[in-house]
């Protein structure tokens, strides 16, 4: 029997709800008061991965809010949705159901693609910009024209065929997110504890093929109108103070793909690399990376 939506209700000093923006129901965490940090977790994950960050950020005098994506654990799974810029919009539409005006954007992977799409399409939404593992969305699109990238893109080619994927996530009780999350890590990380949770979150019915869904549209749409318009709107410099995250061992979105995103940013723009770490360096090294994100957090003058 699939787990339901209740495995993505741990608890902590937080507290869990529902918020709809856009007619869409959004489950999300949060705890501390203060200037809203809004944080997007990637694939295949789900809010729990900023965990350390929420309580990092409240400890700081942020207002910090975790969420579960469209097609995530707790929140709603739709048929369609799962474009960028569709994407982008449940995100500003979540800040203003949480009754603010702009807000600290924090994502990573999926979410960090989301990110900085937020910070084209309604810039005024978004305060400061972190993007973690997650190049510049036309960097991304241009390096998949080299070889070095289209490689480690592998597995992105695979989801684009229709069942199969959902399938191969989700036998074994999820053992291939288990396998994905290893792969893309540094050395240590994840723990069976970890793993387990992840593996668990997808088996959430409709979870896999919505979070595939993603990928699709990207790889979809590059040649589509859809893509090719989303492309051009891309191309607007970002107004915002931007923090670039990556970790140096990432063999998914490797460093050299996300370095040289900083050429889309006419704001103060700053790259930090993480040794030691892979995919996740929010929760593969979580002091050295809260001490980055809160120190730039706090500098009224981020570096350019």
């Amino acid at each position: 029997m699939a787990p339901d939506e209740t495995v993505v209700q741990i608890e902590g000093p937080w507290r869990h709800r529902a918020v709809h923006a856009g007619g869409t129901r959004f489950h999300v965490v949060e705890v501390g008061q203060g200037p809203l940090v809004l944080l997007l977790h990637g694939f295949p994950q789900f809010w729990w991965c900023w965990r350390r960050q929420l309580e990092s950020l409240a400890a700081a005098g942020y207002r910090a809010v975790a969420v579960d994506l469209r097609g995530y654990g707790g929140s709603d799974k739709p048929p369609r949705g799962y474009d960028l810029p569709t994407l982008a919009g449940d995100a500003t539409g979540l800040i203003r159901a949480l009754g603010e005006t702009g807000a600290v954007v924090v994502g990573h992977d999926w979410g960090g693609l989301l990110a900085w799409t937020m910070a084209v399409l309604d810039s005024k939404c978004v305060t400061r910009l972190v993007t973690v593992s997650a190049p510049h969305p036309l960097r991304l699109r241009s390096s998949l024209l080299t070889f070095g990238q289209l490689r480690a893109s592998g597995h992105g080619f695979g989801f684009q065929l229709p069942i199969l994927p959902e399938r191969r996530l989700v036998r074994d009780g999820g053992a291939m997110v288990g396998r994905l999350l290893d792969e893309w890590s540094g050395p240590a990380w994840p723990d069976q504890e970890t793993a387990r949770t992840y593996r668990e979150a997808f088996m959430i019915p409709a979870v896999a093929h919505s979070a595939l869904e993603y990928h699709r549209w990207f790889g979809r749409s590059q040649f589509r109108p859809d893509g090719l318009r989303y492309a051009r709107t891309m191309r607007t410099e970002i107004e915002v103070p931007t923090l670039q995250l990556h970790g140096a061992l990432d063999p998914w979105i490797l460093p050299r793909t996300a370095q040289g995103s900083g050429r889309y940013v006419a704001a103060p723009y700053r790259w930090r690399l993480f040794e030691g770490a892979g995919h996740f360096p929010h929760e593969e090294t979580p002091v050295e990376f809260d001490a980055e994100l809160l120190g730039w957090l706090s500098d009224p003058e981020p570096d350019r």
